[in-house]
């Protein structure tokens, strides 16, 4: 069976680690060249490293998706070191240790917070879609959260808002461009077993008190996440476009969940 991302070329923010990272090696496997953007310059090249030594070739992109100067040289590194951009990863994000409620956050943590992760998201889209449109179309996967859909009592308000704003972003832009050969989806990951959340989730108490609504009973790993990007990347997702695409351990599906694995 041919690689599913042969001969393309995708690009990933926030790919030094996490989702980035695992979803650069998947993208690897499958027969695509890879830029990998991140902010931290030094991180990226080894993770570039790694990707190189699984797939056709890779490049490391130092970059902060919040400045439009550094997306539009990502992207123009993209085409000229491989010739073209078929699918473009926004994934860089935060998630700030003082994001809270609408009364406790202050506006300087709003701010950073929509600036990485929607304008960046943004800006990723602004300097991308020209280039898949020179290469004749592709895809766009837009990193979102299982908390665009629902709410918590454990309130991170600012990267919740930002991660709506994605979810309609990647709407709008999907009826935008589909007749364009352009898709863009929005992927919304449940609770990860990753250092972003882990940091949070630093007690047993703090563990269970998330367990306990996703009915699989368990964290998702970034691998997971990877595997549905590559999906949504490749032609077998080609008439998906415009969708909330969740991975989430059925978190949002759920009002009560099991007890026991029984």
């Amino acid at each position: 069976m041919a690689d599913r991302l042969s001969d393309q070329v995708a690009l990933v923010t926030g790919a030094a680690a996490g989702i980035g990272l695992e979803t650069s090696l998947a993208f690897a496997r499958e027969g695509a060249r890879v830029v990998l953007v991140d902010k931290d310059g030094a991180a990226a090249e080894r993770a570039a490293q790694q990707v190189a030594a699984v797939g056709p070739g890779a490049i490391a992109v130092a970059a902060d998706v919040s400045r439009g100067a550094d997306c539009e040289r990502m992207i123009a590194s993209a085409e000229s070191e491989f010739g073209a951009l078929h699918i473009l990863f926004n994934n860089a994000g935060i998630s700030h240790i003082d994001d809270g409620s609408a009364e406790d956050t202050d506006e300087d943590v709003w701010d950073l917070t929509m600036n990485v992760n929607l304008k960046g998201v943004f800006l990723g889209c602004k300097y991308g879609i020209p280039a898949l449109r020179r290469a004749g179309g592709g895809s766009i996967i837009n990193t979102a959260s299982f908390v665009a859909v629902i709410g918590a009592a454990t309130p991170q308000l600012a990267y919740t808002a930002s991660k709506g704003g994605v979810l309609a972003l990647s709407r709008e832009l999907a009826v935008l461009h589909a007749r364009e050969g352009i898709r863009v989806n929005a992927l919304c990951p449940g609770p990860l077993r990753t250092e972003l959340l882990m940091k949070y989730l630093d007690t047993e108490e703090k563990r269970q008190r998330r367990l306990v609504h996703i009915p699989m009973g368990r964290f998702g790993e970034a691998s997971e996440i990877a595997n549905s990007v590559v999906f949504l990347a490749s032609n077998e997702a080609s008439f998906v476009t415009g969708s909330t695409f969740l991975v989430d351990g059925g978190i949002t599906a759920a009002y009560v969940t099991p007890e026991d694995d029984a």
